[in-house]
């Protein structure tokens, strides 16, 4: 999803630092012994962008899962969200998936 995101912006033309571009994931998973599965994945974005690209930044994150090959792979078997802490210019928001 973060290669996604990243290709999304770059066609969009919005200049992002890619030094403070970051993704974290966190994983749950549930089974014992040598079974187990994963049951959900969380991605957490956090990013900046010019203040003039915050609708069209705002448009690629919520978008981004439907053009992610990992994410429509793993959708129907494997809970995946997604929130992100973006500042546009001054602003600072907190999106998530919905």
């Amino acid at each position: 999803m973060f290669g996604t995101l990243r290709g999304a912006l770059a066609g969009r033309q919005i200049a992002f630092d890619r030094g403070s571009f970051k993704a974290t994931v966190d994983g749950r998973i549930s089974g014992i012994a040598k079974t187990i599965r994963i049951t959900s994945i969380h991605v957490h974005y956090d990013l900046a962008v010019p203040a003039e690209a915050r609708e069209a930044t705002e448009r690629a994150l919520a978008l981004h899962p439907e053009g992610c090959p990992a994410h429509q792979s793993v959708k129907d078997a494997i809970r995946v969200t997604w929130d992100a802490t973006l500042r546009a210019g001054g602003e600072m928001l907190s999106l998530r998936s919905g």
